[in-house]
């Protein structure tokens, strides 16, 4: 059955691809008939009369146009070109049968023509390769089949397009510029005229940071292509050479341009952008001073008197040239201001941003926002917070601002992080920012918010017997709950708060995160409220800080954030400070209760990917120092409901930039000392 399935299927693909399968089989035939199948047809005594070409159109052989197409000069060509017809059979797939041929034929046609007609011309100049070239004859389709390659780069998607079209024409230029022979100056020829007649290679109307990593490919590229220039022999338009001559000066000045710019370029500095403009302009120079020697006196005269060989410089000039292209048309792309403030000016204060969540509300991280350390990108009503680390512009949460403005604040602050040269990307974002961010984003789980609703909440049952058991101990046991703020309690109680988190601290090796989790600087906000349990003899045992939620009625929640207990005091006490704390909320009319959620806790399938097996084993390593899978094991204790947090960024290639900026932003002041002595801590845990 399965087989019969494979066959039908490749019998209905064979009948959509007659121009594809045709010219395949003709080639075939044609290299059985001619020999040319196992050994060079270039040594054949029928190459003369088969072969097109400059000499052949001057003789009157006309009908080479057409027997010298269907043959293939050696048997490794057949290799190497029958599979790059899967353009033409991607072309007249989706495109059909008439167009692909038609492509092929005025392709064909043309590079041949084309490149007869430029040789004649150019063989009056004292140009000796010119010279040569116009003597010779080739044969095969390349021309045609090139056409069609580069009709098919067409029909490619963003940004694949871009890039396609960016390794066709790098190809094409250094097999020309460093090897060029009359092949390569009709493939060259070919691909010019589709791409003079379709239009499809528009670099600008990419995304900025797609224009910015292409600029980056071509200037790592060109490098390459330099060293390649000077170590292997040249035969190209500009000459030969042999391998290890021309300047190494300008080869090492090459280079040392490509280490320094290409990373600014990749980040969009406008200085990176200027340097290579410069420098193209200075190579167009180097090109016209040269070819003016070359019309005068002749190169090789000009080599012989300085004793040195422009063969290399001049193709590294030529490519420089080409690429030079491109960069002047995304010159747009590279504005990028790296300490420039995001969206319009001024940015909102810490203020403003409160004021916005009062009116509108957010979700249970949005007071997080407020907190220092945080920067504030405003577009319109829409404010979004986030922290600049390592070249990233990471945003924490979702969007601030009226419901209906969200989507288009993210798409915003995209855009605004991409045009400052930064990575964008969104922490322990919902659902609803997930779905606005472009389209190719990933996204990948970071956590579960926790949510437990409140009204009607009672602990009755045997699922909420731990909880309804710490409840009554503490009664038992003359512990006091209490909720206030920072500022209403005594110096003493601050005092034991205080002392409380500094051994809880002490015992980390790692100072107290920050980012999404609070330290008692936060806790102090007039708005943040602090549940207490009080011992009998006026002890704290235990606090948790509770931020609000704010919808647009008012509070309608609150997210725990600290959590500390005293050693050796109430044993239940965090159960004891939860419970106690949602039977007050909920009589207070709150709606929910949210117990935030524990950072690289949450639990992966096993095909989640590199990303999932990163998290894993970060988890795996700050488990011995902060407890976030046994802080997740003990929330389900109140048995809430999951919402899921997202990590929200472009693609793989962000990622190691993305991981230095989670790492700063969730430990800014940790030292190299302290990284150290927790990762001693964590190989003593695990013998």
């Amino acid at each position: 059955m399965g087989e019969n399935t494979m066959l039908r299927r490749a019998t209905q693909l064979a009948r959509r691809l007659p121009a594809t399968l045709i010219l395949v089989g003709i080639l075939i035939v044609v290299g059985v008939a001619t020999g040319a199948l196992w050994q060079p047809f270039t040594v054949s005594t029928a190459y003369d009369s088969l072969a097109y070409g400059l000499p052949a159109l001057e003789a009157g052989r006309w009908w080479t146009l057409i027997t010298g197409t269907f043959v293939i000069s050696a048997p490794w060509l057949y290799l190497l070109g029958i599979p790059t017809l899967v353009g033409m059979a991607y072309l007249e797939l989706r495109r059909g049968t008439r167009v692909a041929t038609a492509y092929f034929a005025v392709g064909q046609l043309f590079s041949i023509f084309a490149a007869s007609l430029f040789l004649w011309v150019a063989a009056l100049l004292p140009w000796p390769w010119a010279q040569q070239q116009a003597m010779a004859l080739d044969v095969g389709p390349s021309g045609g089949v090139f056409a069609c390659l580069a009709a098919a780069l067409a029909l490619l998607p963003s940004p694949w397009r871009l890039r396609a079209w960016t390794v066709l024409i790098a190809g094409l230029a250094v097999t020309f510029l460093y090897y060029g022979s009359l092949p390569d100056l009709e493939r060259v020829l070919a691909v010019a005229l589709v791409l003079g007649v379709d239009r499809s290679l528009r670099p600008q109307r990419v995304s900025v940071r797609e224009q910015r990593l292409i600029a980056f490919v071509v200037l790592c590229a060109l490098g390459a292509f330099e060293i390649l220039g000077y170590l292997a022999p040249m035969t190209g338009p500009f000459g030969s050479s042999a391998a290890a001559s021309g300047s190494w000066v300008d080869v090492a000045v090459n280079t040392l341009v490509v280490l320094v710019i290409a990373t600014a370029l990749r980040r969009g500095r406008r200085w990176a952008w200027v340097v290579v403009m410069l420098y193209s302009a200075l190579n167009l120079l180097l090109v016209l001073l040269l070819f003016g020697v070359l019309l005068l006196e002749g190169l090789t005269q000009i080599e012989a008197d300085l004793d040195a060989d422009f063969t290399s410089v001049l193709a590294s000039s030529a490519l420089w040239l080409v690429a030079s292209v491109y960069f002047f048309l995304v010159r747009a792309a590279f504005r990028a201001r790296p300490r420039a403030a995001l969206g319009d000016s001024p940015a909102p204060s810490v203020a403003e941003v409160k004021n916005e969540l009062h009116a509108t509300g957010g979700g249970t991280l949005s007071w997080m926002t407020t907190w220092d350390g945080m920067s504030y990108a405003r577009f319109g009503r829409g404010i979004v917070a986030y922290q600049r680390r390592s070249g990233v512009a990471l945003a924490l949460g979702d969007p601030l601002g009226p419901v209906g403005t969200r989507a288009q604040t993210v798409r915003s602050f995209v855009d605004a992080a991409e045009a400052a040269g930064l990575a964008p990307c969104f922490f322990s974002a919902g659902e609803a920012t997930a779905d606005a961010v472009p389209s190719g984003w990933r996204r990948i789980v970071v956590a579960d918010d926790t949510v437990v609703d409140l009204p009607g909440l009672q602990f009755t049952g045997k699922a909420w017997g731990a909880v309804r058991t710490s409840l009554n101990r503490g009664e038992r046991e003359g512990m006091t709950f209490r909720l206030s703020t920072l500022a209403d309690e005594t110096w003493g109680v601050r005092q034991q708060l205080r002392a409380i988190s500094e051994s809880w601290v002490g015992d980390k090796g790692l100072p107290e995160m920050g980012f999404t989790l609070g330290t008692l600087h936060e806790a102090a906000d007039p708005e943040v409220r602090i549940a207490l349990a009080v011992s009998p003899q006026g002890d704290v045992d235990g606090f948790l800080s509770w931020l609000p939620i704010y919808g647009e009625g008012g509070i309608r929640g609150w997210t725990l954030d600290l959590m500390r207990r005293r050693d050796g005091g109430f044993g239940p006490v965090m159960e004891y400070l939860i419970g106690a704390s949602a039977r007050q909320f909920s009589a207070e009319g709150a709606q929910v209760m949210s117990l935030s959620g524990a950072p690289l806790a949450h639990e992966y399938p096993a095909d989640a990917g590199a990303i999932a097996d990163l998290q894993d084993r970060m988890a795996a390593m700050l488990e011995p120092v902060y407890g976030f899978a046994s802080l997740h094991r003990f929330k389900q204790k109140f048995h809430p409901r999951y919402e899921t947090m997202y990590l929200l960024y472009r693609d793989e290639a962000d990622l190691t930039r993305i991981g230095a900026a989670l790492t700063r932003a969730f430990l800014p002041h940790a030292t190299l000392g302290q990284f150290a002595a927790a990762g001693v801590d964590l190989v003593r845990h695990e013998h």
